[in-house]
C-alpha cells in the first residue's frame, strides 16, 4: 500500500526524490519516499510564488525534470532554494515517451522511480547561465527573423510568377511597383523585417565586446561574428569539458552507432545538443571546403575525406569538418592560443 498524505508530513523525511513533469500553464508533482513509495502527488501552477511556496518548506532534496522550455528558469530557482536539481536529456528516457500510457502523473512517476533507483542511467543536462541565456536570446531572435524574411521572398517569387513575372535576385522598390503593384505590401513586409534584422546586427556587434573569447575564435577562416559568439554562449562555460574531443557528442555530431557482432553499419549523426549551433558549424565547414576557403590544415584533411569517393562522400567530409572546428574552437577557448593554420603541414615539412 502506497504511502500518500494529503497533508505535508512527508516535508519532514530526508531523502526524498521530487520529480516534475513540466507542463506550461500547470506541472505535475511526483514525490518518492526513501522506501520507494509515493508520499504525494499534486499538481503545481508554473509561476515563481506557486514553485516557492511547495518547495521552500521542505529539506533540500533531489528534484529532477527533463530538459525543456521551463526547465532552465524553474531549475535555477529552485537551486537558488538549495535544492540539487537534476535536469535530464529527455532523449535518454524512452520508456516515458514510447509508453503505452503516457500522461503527466505517469510521467512524473517515471522519472521519479528512475531518478531515486538507477540515476546513473540519466544523462544530465547543465543550463547555462540567466545572463548567458539573455544574450543568446539575441541571436535566436534574429535567426527567426531571417526565417522569416526567406519566406517571404520565396513567396514574393512565387506569386509573381502566377502573374507572368520572373523578379531577379536584385530587385527594388521601384521595380516591384511598376511590374506588380499587387505585392507591394508584402514587399514592405519584408523591407521592415531587413530593418528589424539590422537592429539585432548592431546588437551582436554590442555583445562581441562584452565576450571577448569570440573574438580570439575568429581567428579561424570561416568563423564569423555569429558563429563565434554563438559557440560562446551556447557552451557559457569552457571548464564543462575535460576534453576538446567532448565538444562532438555534444553537438550531435557524432554518428550514431548500432553495431552488433560483425555488423558495423554506418549512419547519420545524432543530432543532439543544440541544432542552430551545429547548422552554424557546418555552414563554416563548408566554407572551409568550397572554393574560397583559404588553405588551412583543416581544409586539406577535410577535402582528403571528400576523396575518398562514395555516394556521400562530401556530406561525411563537410560534418567531420564541422566537428573538428568545434574541436579547434574549443581548444583557442581553453588555451587562448594563437591559430596557426598551417602548424600540421610545417611539422611534417621540417621533418
Amino acid at each position: 500500500m502506497q504511502k500518500r498524505s494529503s497533508n505535508r508530513e512527508w516535508q519532514q523525511e530526508e531523502g526524498l526524490v521530487m520529480a516534475l513533469d513540466l507542463g506550461d500553464k500547470e506541472s505535475q508533482l511526483c514525490v518518492l519516499g526513501a522506501d520507494g513509495e509515493i508520499r504525494q502527488e499534486v499538481r503545481v501552477r508554473m509561476t515563481t510564488p506557486d514553485l516557492q511556496s511547495w518547495f521552500s518548506t521542505s529539506h533540500p532534496e533531489t528534484v529532477v525534470m527533463e530538459a525543456g522550455s521551463h526547465s532552465p528558469w524553474v531549475s535555477r530557482l529552485l537551486e537558488q532554494m538549495g535544492h540539487a536539481v537534476m535536469v535530464v536529456d529527455p532523449r535518454r528516457l524512452r520508456l516515458i515517451s514510447e509508453s503505452d500510457s503516457k500522461n503527466d502523473r505517469n510521467d512524473a512517476r517515471t522519472l521519479a522511480r528512475v531518478a531515486a533507483a538507477m540515476p546513473d542511467l540519466l544523462r544530465v543536462v547543465k543550463h547555462r547561465s540567466a545572463e548567458a541565456q539573455k544574450d543568446l536570446t539575441v541571436i535566436r531572435a534574429r535567426a527567426r527573423l531571417v526565417e522569416v524574411r526567406t519566406k517571404l521572398w520565396c513567396s514574393l517569387r512565387g506569386l509573381s510568377k502566377s502573374l507572368g513575372h520572373r523578379l531577379p535576385r536584385r530587385v527594388s522598390r521601384e521595380s516591384i511597383q511598376e511590374q506588380i503593384a499587387i505585392l507591394e505590401p508584402l514587399w514592405n513586409a519584408m523591407e521592415d523585417v531587413q530593418r528589424r534584422i539590422g537592429e539585432y546586427d548592431r546588437k551582436i556587434r554590442e555583445l562581441e565586446q562584452k565576450y571577448p573569447a569570440s573574438g580570439r575564435l575568429r581567428q579561424i577562416a570561416g568563423v564569423g561574428p555569429l558563429i563565434s559568439l554563438t559557440f560562446v554562449l551556447t557552451l557559457d562555460d569552457h571548464l564543462r569539458f575535460a576534453r576538446s574531443r567532448q565538444i562532438g557528442p555534444y553537438l550531435g555530431l557524432r554518428p550514431r552507432q548500432r553495431d552488433s557482432g560483425a555488423s558495423q553499419p554506418q549512419l547519420r549523426i545524432t543530432k543532439a545538443g543544440d541544432r542552430y549551433l551545429r547548422s552554424l558549424l557546418i555552414q563554416g565547414a563548408q566554407y572551409i571546403l568550397g572554393r574560397f576557403g583559404p588553405d588551412t590544415d583543416l581544409r586539406r584533411w577535410g577535402l582528403r575525406l571528400a576523396q575518398r569517393g562514395g555516394k556521400n562522400a562530401r556530406k561525411r567530409a563537410v560534418v567531420a569538418v564541422a566537428r573538428k572546428l568545434a574541436v579547434l574552437m574549443h581548444r583557442i577557448w581553453m588555451d587562448e592560443s594563437v591559430y596557426e593554420p598551417l602548424r600540421q603541414s610545417a611539422a611534417v615539412t621540417a621533418r
